[in-house]
């Protein structure tokens, strides 16, 4: 198939976390499982209310625009966006369209062009048979809408980025973004050309709520359309889903223009100033901010000295990361990247054994224990083995490491005098070996040692071990 150049831009939606809704004062509740319970007239669009902007969904993405590096509006305004679904009470949604709260930025090298805010939808339940249900609890709850250019090149680099977001929205603490609930949505605007810089039609894949299916409709819509322009027919500018059944896109309806929205600014709505609002200033944002992601992992290698790939689970579950940088403090660099090795090895493995989100998780033990078994390991105290069976206590029960340890008989033992009873009953048990070693074979000696640990269960010191089976030996 000749070369064809693939152009994708997102447009994201994220719910808001805030108190209430976005113009009235309906609770904003995503775990919320009653249906039509967080509701009032103003967000079910009953004749004669009168919408209230919410001052905290301002603030969350100004916060955004100024972790993006964009530009902060001065002057700003809502908008009424019209079209008819069951899901818009009102027959329209109030949105920006011509003074978006943020111009441009960047994030993970991928430029942006907006970010706005605007009113979710309600949701509509497809029931089986010939009918709909429409829960409005979502109707009127705060969502931000970011926009990139035109500027991703493939689908793993449009999946990288909507990764970063979600980290992003999560330490600024603006919204949880969880793709599961529906609070971070991506869609994927596509196309391809033979011609670097020009654009073919573009095809817009909506509603992709993870992603692994941001990655894998992106990959299958590129191809689609080359295939299409390969066998000479054209590509319909369209509105297309996304099957995780089939993994095939389908086409859902042609795609509207902005001009078939009708914009025209909100009469009921004041419009903005920002400057005149002192809470929203940049350095006033800014101070509530704290660290984001990209300055945590500078921060992570220069002061703890630890490899990438561990810098990455880290910054990426915040709980697991808070509970390493607890334990760090009290230990040398060296002893850092152990911390970093436990934490990103033997604890992720517990959390996911017991389904456990690394990003939330509440532990039994606190920095300062994990710090102390860390310690431990420096001090020769415990050995691998052992230390790994004390996490793991720790972990169903909490406590002191050094006390479990003693408790379970696994502090590392190295009294020459106690280990060389049990050298010598694994050379009388294993005869070949010792010949073997003997002959000059080295890895005898490592399969003694380990015979060695095994028994004194991972107690042993292997060095001392090590020493006892040469002078035994020798």
């Amino acid at each position: 198939m000749s070369n064809y150049l693939p152009t994708i831009g997102l447009e994201i939606h994220a719910e808001l976390k805030t108190r209430t809704k976005m113009f009235c004062d309906s609770k904003n509740d995503p775990d919320e499982s009653r249906s039509n319970w967080n509701v009032c007239p103003v967000c079910m669009g009953h004749p004669g209310t009168l919408p209230v902007i919410n001052k905290e969904a301002v603030k969350h993405v100004l916060k955004v625009g100024v972790a993006l590096g964009g530009t902060l509006a001065d002057f700003t305004e809502f908008d009424r966006k019209n079209y008819f679904y069951p899901d818009i009470p009102k027959g329209y949604q109030l949105s920006q369209y011509q003074y978006p709260l943020v111009k441009g930025g960047t994030l993970n090298d991928v430029a942006i062009t907006r970010v706005h805010l605007e009113e979710d939808t309600a949701t509509s339940l497809h029931e089986e048979g010939d009918y709909s249900l429409v829960d409005f609890n979502r109707a009127g709850v705060p969502l931000m809408e970011l926009v990139t250019e035109p500027v991703i090149d493939n689908a793993k680099q449009a999946g990288d980025f909507a990764r970063e977001l979600q980290l992003l929205l999560r330490y600024l603490h603006v919204s949880e973004a969880n793709m599961e609930k529906g609070e971070m949505r991506v869609e994927a605007n596509i196309s391809v050309s033979k011609e670097k810089g020009k654009f073919g039609t573009k095809v817009e894949v909506k509603n992709l709520n993870s992603f692994r299916a941001v990655e894998r409709a992106i990959a299958f819509e590129v191809e689609r359309q080359k295939a299409l322009l390969e066998s000479g027919e054209k590509i319909i500018q369209e509105t297309r889903g996304w099957d995780e059944n089939t993994q095939k896109t389908f086409t859902q309806r042609r795609k509207e223009e902005s001009h078939d929205y009708r914009y025209f600014p909100d009469p009921d709505l004041p419009k903005l100033l920002i400057s005149k609002l002192p809470e929203f200033a940049t350095e006033k944002l800014k101070s509530e901010m704290g660290e984001l992601p990209q300055d945590k992992r500078k921060r992570y290698v220069e002061k703890f000295g630890i490899k990438s790939e561990d810098v990455e689970v880290l910054v990426t579950n915040r709980a697991l990361g808070a509970l390493f940088e607890d334990a760090a403090q009290t230990l040398s660099k060296e002893l850092m990247a152990v911390a970093a090795n436990y934490a990103v090895s033997d604890l992720m493995g517990l959390l996911k054994k017991k389904n456990v989100d690394a990003d939330s998780a509440k532990f039994a033990f606190g920095g300062s224990e994990f710090g102390a078994l860390i310690a431990m390991i420096g001090e020769n105290k415990i050995s691998s083995r052992g230390a790994k069976d004390t996490l793991s206590l720790m972990f169903e029960q909490g406590g002191n490491p050094e006390s479990i340890a003693k408790e379970k008989g696994l502090l590392q033992k190295s009294d020459a005098g106690e280990l060389k009873a049990v050298v010598t009953r694994i050379i009388e048990a294993n005869p070949k070996v010792a010949a073997d070693f003997k002959a000059g074979k080295g890895a005898a000696l490592q399969f003694l040692v380990g015979q060695g640990m095994k028994e004194t269960k991972g107690a042993g010191n292997p060095a001392v071990l090590r020493k006892l089976f040469e002078e035994a030996l020798s």
